[in-house]
Parts: structure tokens; C-alpha cells; sequence
């Protein structure tokens, strides 16, 4: 069985389209291409451009200067998507623009580019304009601004963000962007090494859009693509970070993950996860490592935190994979995967809280373990362990872990099904299972005691905790008060 037929077998996600056109339209315009989408764009442009853009373009052209939506959101209406962002092109240089609408601020005045700011919303809109090179890999180095929207569009990443839409609705599509949508490629306008040479992000993003839109590469641009892998270096982590986390949440992680890793583009920014191409597992795994955590990925929901555990959740297996009278074993590979996991996303800057949650997932991922018999101080000490607020993530990295090992039936074994019913009902009577949910604190622990901040006031929490858990009971604070002096007793004593 396939990485992908495997994929297909226990994933599905909401298709993108459908939320902009009635149902009739949307099935006319996925039998007839953007064709119909034009048609309409040009019949009815009030429904589908909102009213502070329309107000933008409208100011614009009644100053006597060519204006139009330019960019992703005429790719996303071509393709029956909302647009999120809105950006007008056009021939009136910045102060002008400025002039014209009451409310702006600069929000890159030397590239072109002002915001204008209206009761329904934010339009950025920039001046029609040539470029020179990017010696530094993200910014041309000049700008020269023009009154040619043909200079504008060639200047552009893909042919599908070279499009321009009027007020009126009319098209104008000098590269062959539409042609590209309907033939569902990212194609980069002129020469694809050049356009990845003046900021090799596009290579990312190239790889992002097509995961998220279901596109695939065009082979002159993929090709180009490979050439410039290695320029990728000189993109900021931050920047490539937030182009992976995209990929990342889209639809097809396991499209994007594997024309990342052909490309070279993951060797250069994660070359951990390629520990695992090619690493076989036990009789519990039909695929890799990395084929493996590519379907764990893509069974998670959308959501960063967890994409990003379920890809990391192995990768550990690579650097602690044994062989054992013939069997293949990883021990404490988690221990190592969350070690790995916090290095890596703290390299690519992911901020402090996720990457403890994600390094927490990693760690735990097979906290959920079961074993008949398992008394309740046991699932007690594995709700502190794990957290209790943690069980819904590790219950889908159980499940997607099942799922993706092309062995196991069934998204949870029946011992995990009967675990988290005992873990409910421990939940139910809002029992001590953390430190905070002690009767005494460590403020209480030092009057007793008479002993100063130190390690010693939380080793003796932890003991009070331990007994707690094992008879809930006594977690009362005179209780509690007395057990501290005896555990103090005790230390002084072994002293």
C-alpha cells in the first residue's frame, strides 16, 4: 500500500471552494474551468469585489489613473475562494494616492505602497513599478515607478498572482495566469531562476501554494526550483518558518513535506526529518519512519500545534533504532524526539509557549498506554504526568500513530477506549492530579517546616502528591499539614 493510498484510506478534508458560490454555480464552474467565474466577475463585479475595494478603485480611476485588484485575491475569486487580503495596483504614485483618501498610512513608501483604511476594511495599494536586483535576497535594490500595469505584472512570483481585475470586472491576464489555473500549475512568470534568485522564499512558496490549492509545480519551474535549492540559505528561519507552518496546516501536508524533501528545500532548514527516508520499523509498521510521520501529520486536525507534534512524534526512532535477536526496537526514542523536537523549533524561532506544548506532545506521545488491571492511583500519576488538558491532543496522536501505521484497526485500541473512560470518571470528581491542586502550597510547607525556598519544599509537594494519589482522600489541609512534618521528620532523620 502507497503513502498516498494509505493517506486517502483514513483522511479527508473540506474541500476550499463552495464558500462564495451557490451550489448550481459551483458545479457549472468546476465543469467549465475560471471561464464561468469570468463570466460572472464581469456580469455582477458589486457581488464579488466588496464595497471599501470597489470604493478604492472607483477613487482611484475618477482621479483619472488606472486601478486594479492585482494578486492572490483575483487568483482566490478565479478559484471560487475568499480572499483575505486585498491589494490594488495602479498608476497614481504614493502621495497622490495618499492625497485621495483621508485615512493612510506608509506601509512601504519606498517600495510603492500605502494602506488606505476604510470603514469596511484595509486596502494596500501600491504603484505600478519596474524593479532592479535583490542583492539581498528578499527587497529589490530599486524602484522604479511606471504607468504600465504590464511592467507590474511582470515583476510578479506566479502567473497565477499576475492577474488584474478592474472595477468593472474585466480581466486582464497578460501572462497566461488563467490558463494556469485551469490547468491547475504554479508556473513562474518569465524565467523561474530568476525569479527564485531575487528571493528564494518563492521556492517555499511555490511549494506551499500547491498544497494548498491542490496544484502541482510546472516542470520548467520545478526544474528551476531544484538549481536554486541551496540559495534558500539565505533566507531569514523566520520568514522560512512561517512559510513551513503554512504548509504545514494545509490540506496536503504530505504533498508539500515530500516536494519539500525532492526538492532539497528540507535538507537545508530541517535536515533532521530526513534521518527517517528509507528507516523500516517493526512488525507494528507497514511504512518508514518518514513515510509514517507524513500520514500521522495529515491525520491530525488542521491545527499547528498538532501538525507539527504528529510530524515530529518519531523522529527520534532514527538515532535509537536497535535490532534485538531480529527484532527492530527504539527505545526511549520519544525522550530523544522531544530533545530534538525542542532544538529544532526553537532554531527556526517558533514562539516559547508552542514549543513547549509541541516538546510536551512529542515526549508523551505515548503517554496513553493501558494495561489491565491499571489501578486508579496509576491513572492518577498519568494525568499528572501528561496533563489532564492535554488528553484531546495525545488522544489524535494516538489515533493518527494507529492509523498511519498501515497495521492497526481501528483510530484507538479497545484498552485506550477503556482508559479514557476511567480518566472521565476520575475527572468527574475533580481530584488532585498537579502540584496546584494540593490543599497546601509550598508557602504552607515552609511556615510548618521553618525550611527556606529550595528544592527540598518541592520534593516534599511531590511526596504529599504521591499520596494523594493514591488515596484522594486525604487531600485536606490538616491532613496535609500533618503528613508535611512527618515527611520533614523523615529527611531529618536520614540525615
Amino acid at each position: 500500500m502507497s503513502v498516498t493510498s494509505s493517506l486517502t484510506r483514513f483522511t479527508s478534508f473540506p474541500d476550499l471552494r463552495g464558500n462564495v458560490w451557490p451550489n448550481l454555480k459551483e458545479g457549472i464552474s468546476v465543469l467549465f474551468g475560471s471561464s464561468f467565474r469570468v463570466i460572472l466577475l464581469r456580469l455582477f463585479p458589486r457581488r464579488f469585489l466588496p464595497r471599501h475595494v470597489l470604493e478604492v478603485l472607483e477613487t482611484l480611476v475618477r482621479a483619472g489613473f488606472p486601478a486594479y485588484v492585482v494578486g492572490g485575491a483575483v487568483r482566490d475569486l478565479l478559484l471560487g475562494l475568499r480572499p483575505k487580503d486585498w491589494d490594488v495596483a495602479t498608476a497614481a504614485l504614493p502621495e497622490v494616492s495618499q492625497r485621495l483618501f483621508p485615512r493612510t498610512y506608509p506601509s512601504g513608501l519606498r517600495h510603492g505602497t500605502i494602506t488606505v483604511l476604510l470603514d469596511g476594511g484595509q486596502v494596500e495599494v501600491t504603484t505600478f513599478r519596474r524593479e532592479g536586483p535583490y542583492s539581498d535576497f528578499r527587497h529589490p535594490d530599486t524602484v522604479l515607478f511606471t504607468t504600465e500595469l504590464a511592467d507590474d505584472l511582470a515583476r510578479r512570483d506566479f502567473t497565477i498572482n499576475a492577474l488584474a481585475l478592474d472595477q468593472k470586472g474585466r480581466l486582464q491576464d497578460l501572462l497566461g495566469g488563467k490558463r494556469d489555473l485551469d490547468r491547475r500549475l504554479i508556473r513562474a512568470v518569465g524565467e523561474a531562476r530568476a525569479r527564485f534568485s531575487e528571493d528564494p522564499l518563492r521556492m517555499l512558496r511555490a511549494v506551499r501554494l500547491a498544497a494548498e490549492l491542490g496544484f502541482r509545480i510546472a516542470p520548467s519551474t520545478w526544474q528551476d526550483l531544484l538549481t536554486t535549492a541551496p540559495l534558500l540559505r539565505h533566507v531569514s528561519l523566520e520568514r522560512i518558518r512561517d512559510e513551513f507552518s503554512r504548509c504545514l496546516v494545509s490540506p496536503r501536508p504530505v504533498q508539500a513535506l515530500e516536494d519539500l524533501r525532492q526538492s532539497g528545500l528540507l535538507a537545508i532548514f530541517l535536515p533532521e526529518l530526513l534521518e527517517g527516508v528509507g528507516v523500516t520499523q517493526n512488525e507494528f509498521h507497514r511504512f518508514t519512519v518518514w513515510e509514517h510521520s507524513l500520514l500521522a501529520t495529515a491525520a491530525v486536525r488542521p491545527e499547528l500545534h498538532l501538525r507539527l507534534a504528529a510530524l515530529f512524534h518519531d523522529i527520534g526512532k532514527p538515532r535509537t533504532r536497535t535490532v534485538l535477536e531480529g527484532k527492530v526496537h527504539f527505545f526511549d526514542h520519544e525522550k530523544v524526539g522531544a530533545l530534538m523536537t525542542r532544538e529544532i523549533l526553537t532554531q527556526l524561532r517558533y514562539p516559547g509557549a508552542l514549543v513547549e506544548k509541541v516538546v510536551h506532545l512529542v515526549q508523551q506521545h505515548m503517554g496513553l498506554h493501558y494495561t489491565p488491571g491499571m489501578k486508579e492511583a496509576a491513572i492518577r500519576r498519568l494525568l499528572g504526568r501528561v496533563g489532564a488538558e492535554n488528553i484531546p491532543d495525545l488522544v489524535a496522536l494516538q489515533a493518527a500513530d494507529r492509523l498511519a501505521s498501515g497495521r492497526k484497526e481501528g483510530e484507538l485500541s479497545p484498552g485506550t477506549l477503556e482508559l479514557l473512560q476511567r480518566i472521565e470518571a476520575i475527572l468527574r470528581e475533580k481530584e488532585a492530579l498537579t502540584l496546584k491542586d494540593l490543599a497546601i502550597n509550598g508557602d504552607d510547607v515552609m511556615a510548618v517546616t521553618g525550611l527556606s525556598p529550595g528544592p527540598l519544599v518541592g520534593q516534599i509537594l511531590e511526596r504529599l502528591l504521591e499520596l494523594v494519589w493514591e488515596d484522594p482522600s486525604l487531600n485536606r489541609r490538616d491532613t496535609l499539614l500533618q503528613k508535611t512534618r512527618e515527611i520533614a521528620a523523615e529527611i531529618v532523620k536520614s540525615d
